[in-house]
């Protein structure tokens, strides 16, 4: 009978040991979450220029109690969402996880596809294709992934923003979901089958409870605009304007704006789209229990609204500033939450950008600070003429986007040519362009190693599969794009130089003007978490930041 009993207990042992030590893989040295936070087109310098008139519980927070990488930057071009996301997680560039811009030229298709469009799964929350989205581009894991993997898939992971990009190639190929949000007439956020057949009650719940439509009111600013003395005057002629409004001056009167532009769509623009993300983010952290128990959960937030703002209204504008004023308290908001439902240092928050954005080239020229506008249909013009001239027709190039070229191979090889010397003719072209500083082959990035300057920031941005056949770079403050608003994708310092902080559990308190990379963030995070490292990782741990 004992010997029975014994073999009993045994067996119950054997049988409940894959749920012993799946808890035991839970450290409670861990945070119990990850908040990983990206902000849209965020120059490193808006926490300096800003500085005095953020309060004491957002940036300041993160800045004085954690850890701040001064002289942090991204590694590679060119600087885009897609991209930039991309390699906060991964902890590589495009060269290897594959997101070389938000949309690109596909060389097997012969279309132009989208970093996160996936038709082969459907909307989830909406009737509209606007969830047709996975992360099935992406070609390397995340350390969200790897957090996954890890536990046994018993740490969640959840991507949130208003863009679908944001949200979804952070959280990586396994998590449990990815949130981003439909305007227009809807005004809710929505999901993809890739992850669920239906929406979270919660989620249901969030979209019925009427916040988002309550953030379709004035928007002034938050103090008198008399002491936003770090920004420019808000009446000028660099900044885009609201279809219905004669200047891009305050106040704007978003219920009656959005009529005639695109409905909720008007929220993405204005600092309330940063305030739906806080309020949805919190929602998540409830709605699935993150960080309630000793297993890591991470949590992925994009504040995008940044983006849309500095686009329309330039990164020296009124409504940029007070944006940033406002999102100082959306994440004073935020931490203030996860200190009640987590626990003060209970859970590890880092915040960085995917880019940041050039000062409008028309107000650097009024400076006579070198800058200007790409004139796109007299170099098509130029350059038609001349493949023409020189081989006879201009049907050898595919597609000309992201400041590359792509070339048409089989014609190419029907014709005799050899690629690399029409790769080279055609450099040697380009870089006689008044618009163009620098031209590089395909051939030239596969077959040489560049340790540093541009020429390294495009080899790390080259994947050899997805980009073009030529390169080039324009003039520094040199954009394609419209004379108001602001814009990025090159790999100068105002689009590379970008914040990056670390707080809570497991960080050291402290700063440093060390040059750091982008891709550094998610081997960082890994050793922290004491997990494996993406598995395309190039980046280095971070070893100042961690305390020992």
């Amino acid at each position: 009978m004992k010997k029975l009993l014994f073999s009993t207990i045994i067996l119950l042992c054997f049988l409940l040991s894959p749920i012993s030590s799946i808890s035991q893989t839970a450290d409670k040295s861990n945070p119990k979450l990850v908040i990983g936070i990206v902000v849209d087109q965020m120059r490193y310098d808006y926490l300096t220029r800003f500085y005095n008139k953020y309060g004491e519980g957002g940036f300041k927070r993160l800045m004085n109690e954690g850890f701040n990488c001064k002289n942090n930057h991204f590694n590679y071009v060119p600087t885009y969402t897609g991209p930039g996301h991309a390699s906060v997680y991964t902890g590589t560039t495009p060269k290897y996880h594959g997101i070389i811009s938000n949309n690109w030229y596909d060389k097997e298709s012969k279309e132009t596809v989208y970093c996160a469009g996936d038709e082969s799964v459907n909307s989830v929350g909406t009737l509209k294709a606007d969830g047709k989205m996975s992360p099935h581009r992406m070609q390397t894991t995340t350390f969200a992934d790897e957090n996954r993997l890890y536990t046994q898939k018993q740490g969640k992971t959840i991507g949130v923003s208003i863009k679908d990009r944001g949200a979804i190639l952070p959280a990586g190929h396994t998590a449990n979901a990815a949130y981003w949000f439909r305007g227009k007439s809807e005004g809710k956020f929505i999901s993809s089958t890739y992850y669920m057949t239906e929406l979270p009650k919660w989620v249901s719940d969030f979209n019925a409870s009427g916040k988002v439509a309550s953030y379709l009111k004035p928007w002034n600013t938050l103090y008198d605009i008399a002491t936003y003395t770090e920004s420019g005057k808000d009446l000028n002629t660099f900044e885009g304007v609201f279809n219905g409004k004669e200047t891009a001056t305050f106040p704007y009167d978003l219920k009656k704006l959005s009529k005639i532009n695109g409905g909720y769509d008007i929220l993405k623009s204005t600092a309330y789209g940063n305030s739906i993300v806080t309020d949805f983010a919190i929602a998540a952290v409830e709605g699935e229990q993150l960080g309630t128990d000793a297993i890591t959960d991470v949590l992925a937030v994009s504040y995008s609204s940044t983006d849309y703002i500095g686009h329309k209204f330039g990164v020296n504008s009124k409504e940029v500033q007070d944006t940033y004023l406002r999102l100082d308290l959306e994440l004073e908001k935020l931490l203030n939450f996860l200190d009640d439902k987590i626990g003060e240092m209970e859970y590890t928050v880092f915040l960085t950008a995917d880019h940041g954005a050039v000062d409008v080239p028309a107000y650097l020229k009024s400076l006579n600070v070198p800058a200007g506008y790409v004139d796109n249909s007299d170099m098509k013009t130029k350059f038609t003429e001349f493949m023409t001239k020189t081989y006879g027709t201009s049907d050898l190039v595919e597609n000309v986007s992201n400041n590359q070229v792509f070339l048409n191979r089989e014609k190419i090889k029907a014709l005799g040519l050899d690629l690399s010397a029409v790769q080279q003719t055609i450099v040697n072209e380009l870089i006689t362009y008044n618009d163009i500083d620098k031209a590089y082959t395909a051939h030239a990035m596969i077959s040489t190693s560049f340790p540093d300057g541009i020429e390294h920031m495009i080899q790390n941005g080259f994947n050899q599969k997805r980009s073009g056949d030529v390169i080039v770079v324009y003039n520094p403050a040199y954009i394609s794009y419209s004379h108001t608003g602001s814009t990025h994708g090159s790999g100068f310092n105002y689009d590379t130089h970008v914040p990056l902080l670390f707080y809570g559990k497991g960080v050291k308190q402290g700063s440093t003007v060390t040059r750091t990379v982008i891709p550094d963030i998610a081997p960082t995070m890994s050793a922290l978490l004491n997990i494996s490292f993406p598995s395309g990782a190039t980046g280095s741990p971070l070893e100042f930041v961690i305390k020992k």
